[in-house]
């Protein structure tokens, strides 16, 4: 493909709704987080539905797990899905011909949404009881993010002191 290069081909432009947030690899989880939030809760949109494709949907199944924690009472709705993307090269050198390729492209959607949905619809998830929606960052224990301690077994346990190669075991 060295002998080509791609053509940019203008795209349909699609309009995006309001509730409606397109997620991508060069965004920053915590932009998506906080402007979710701020629709759910600031602008009182009773569901937001993140759209990704890709490898970027890794990140918006993230994005979807930490909106779930942060604000109570979601349910969920997950759609896959597929595209067809055809990509046309041109050459470089003469005497060579225009080239199509299409590549196929994964594609999620999930729905999140403050009011009941549709329970029967594949990939319904309730949202989580109130046992679990009280666990954040700390995991439950009601600690911040320190370093711990009392774990591991410390300083010394099977060094070698010295030059004489004794080990030493302190009690």
């Amino acid at each position: 493909m060295d002998r080509y290069q791609r053509v940019e081909r203008p795209k349909a432009e699609t309009t995006i709704n309001q509730n409606e947030i397109r997620v991508t690899t060069q965004g920053l989880i915590r932009n998506y987080v906080s402007y979710a939030s701020s629709l759910l809760q600031d602008k009182a949109t009773p569901e937001i539905v993140l759209k990704a494709m890709g490898q970027a949907i890794s990140k918006a199944v993230a994005i979807a797990e930490i909106i779930k924690r942060r604000v109570p009472g979601l349910h969920q709705i997950t759609a896959i899905s597929s595209t067809s993307i055809t990509d046309v090269w041109e050459p470089i050198e003469e005497g060579l011909l225009p080239l199509e390729t299409t590549r196929h492209v994964s594609m999620i959607t999930i729905t999140l949404s403050l009011k009941e949905l549709d329970a029967t619809a594949t990939g319904y998830q309730a949202p989580p009881t109130k046992q679990l929606a009280g666990i954040g960052a700390e995991g439950g224990r009601g600690r911040g993010r320190g370093r711990g301690r009392g774990r591991g077994r410390g300083r010394g346990w099977g060094r070698v002191w010295g030059r004489s190669g004794i080990h030493l075991k302190l009690s």
